[in-house]
């Protein structure tokens, strides 16, 4: 049976929800306030590879699934990628998850990094870049980056519902739970053609104006999954050299193709075991007796929770350094098999289940990882990320990490779809708009998952008077019975 949890709009001070978090032993700490005279933790410069970026908000990567079909951006994507830079926030780290080939697009209205989408990259970025000067007197302080990804396992590049499963190894548990095989698994032919999307796409990205490129590495997607690669034979697996060598190869080549780009990646720095939903409909762990479970990347392999055990994260994040990368974003699981981790929320999915645990639980478990790793990899400039639960307190949240030296930026993903002002609003001291605070509805991922662009439909006029606000609406009332 689901347990009910407070919700966070019910407390009306920091105070209040501080002492709420401490009852439940849910540790995250919580600044007072984001001081407005300039002094906030959050406005400070950052330094970042012969540059300075304005403050340490940033605006993470997602996947809005509302490109045309042939990848080329939308006006739909258009608005959101103004609503980021006119956000306040000075990093736009990713904007977007973008596929580097047709083949690993996780929808077939995914943006797609190509010859033919170039012109419209350029156009968008610059838009970016003039739209943030308009807004905020001046520009030179803010960078952009795009984030590259081949959805892997994922993969749904020619239907919304037909799943075309490109893998780097078999999964004893997730080929169960997507119904893929040995059939699925890449060659490693396969992977020399994925390395050389990924560096031309590198390429189009610098020549389309952005500052550097995220080279996916989390969620369960391709780049992630070959980390756990320890069953894969050749040169691809085993070894912790050969588990690197996708990102190695992918880093090597854009250094040579694409000089004075900078890189970067977004990584799951630690992993559990996937999750299923129970009889009662509130998740469960997939059965494994095997002992220790072995496919969970940072994580120790125990347990239902599984505790961080960051040996290889720190390996993988100091190999990265050597390859020039000055700046990560740090997340944790995937929305694919352990959403209770990586997005925790108070309403479950449409295709989802309910929280097995507080949601909470889930939020300080992701900050308290994200400062060790911060403590072991000083000198890596470090995005933190899974704040969007703390609604209000979000920015109490953001401040005192970043105040504290627990992460070096703040981002904020699912946040910004339908209160992008919070950035701007929080750093000039005024109050935040309690109308269009994200209560973790799950729209934005319920209209994808389900065939329509993604949007707050609940908060954002604009999507809220669209035909797919109703669908949705019935979508949930079904599942719901």
């Amino acid at each position: 049976m689901a347990k009910t949890y407070r919700k966070v709009a019910e407390f009306k001070t920091v105070e209040d929800f501080s002492a709420y978090l401490k009852s439940e032993n849910i540790n995250i700490g919580l600044a007072p306030q984001v001081p407005a005279d300039g002094s906030a933790a959050l406005a400070r410069k950052a330094a970042y590879k012969g540059r300075t970026i304005g403050n340490r908000w940033a605006i993470l990567p997602m996947e809005g699934w509302d490109c045309m079909e042939d990848g080329t951006p939308s006006e739909f994507t258009r608005r959101r990628w103004l609503n980021f830079a006119t956000s306040g926030a000075k990093l736009l780290y990713g904007t977007e998850a973008a596929a580097v080939m047709h083949s690993g697009r996780s929808n077939p209205r995914q943006l797609l990094v190509a010859d033919h989408t170039a012109d419209a990259l350029a156009s968008i970025c610059a838009e970016m870049r003039r739209a943030h000067k308009d807004r905020f007197g001046r520009n030179d302080d803010l960078v952009i980056g795009l984030q590259l990804t081949h959805s892997g396992r994922y993969s749904h590049p020619n239907k919304p519902d037909v799943l075309e499963s490109r893998t780097a190894y078999s999964h004893p548990l997730l080929d169960k739970k997507f119904g893929n095989d040995a059939s699925n698994v890449v060659t490693d032919e396969e992977v020399g053609e994925i390395v050389r999307h990924f560096i031309k796409a590198a390429v189009i990205a610098q020549k389309a104006g952005f500052d550097f490129v995220d080279i996916k590495h989390a969620h369960g997607y391709l780049g992630h999954e070959f980390l756990t690669a320890y069953d894969r034979p050749g040169s691809y697996g085993g070894s912790f050299e050969n588990r690197t060598r996708f990102f190695r190869e992918i880093a090597e080549g854009i250094r040579k193709a694409a000089p004075g780009l900078e890189l970067s990646a977004r990584i799951s720095i630690f992993d559990i075991l996937p999750f299923v939903k129970g009889e009662d409909g509130v998740g469960k762990p997939m059965e494994w007796s095997g002992g220790r479970y072995p496919y969970a990347f940072g994580g120790d392999g125990s347990g239902m929770r599984m505790d961080p055990e960051l040996t290889e994260t720190v390996q993988f994040v100091k190999m990265m350094e050597e390859y020039g990368v000055g700046l990560i974003c740090a997340t944790i699981g995937s929305p694919y098999y352990n959403v209770h981790m990586q997005r925790p929320a108070y309403y479950p999915v449409s295709d989802g289940y309910l929280m097995p645990e507080h949601p909470l639980y889930n939020v300080s478990r992701h900050l308290e990882a994200v400062c060790e790793l911060k403590k072991r990899c000083p000198e890596m400039l470090i995005v933190g990320s899974g704040y969007t639960c703390l609604q209000e307190y979000l920015p109490n949240a953001a401040e005192y990490a970043v105040a504290h030296g627990e992460a070096d930026f703040a981002g904020i993903g699912r946040m910004v779809l339908s209160y992008p002002e919070m950035c701007a609003d929080s750093l000039s001291g005024k109050t935040l708009n309690r109308c269009k605070i994200c209560r973790t509805f799950g729209d934005c991922t319920n209209a994808p998952r389900n065939g329509m662009v993604s949007g707050c439909y609940p908060l954002d006029s604009f999507y809220r008077q669209r035909p797919e606000a109703a669908r949705l609406r019935e979508i949930k009332k079904a599942a719901k019975e």
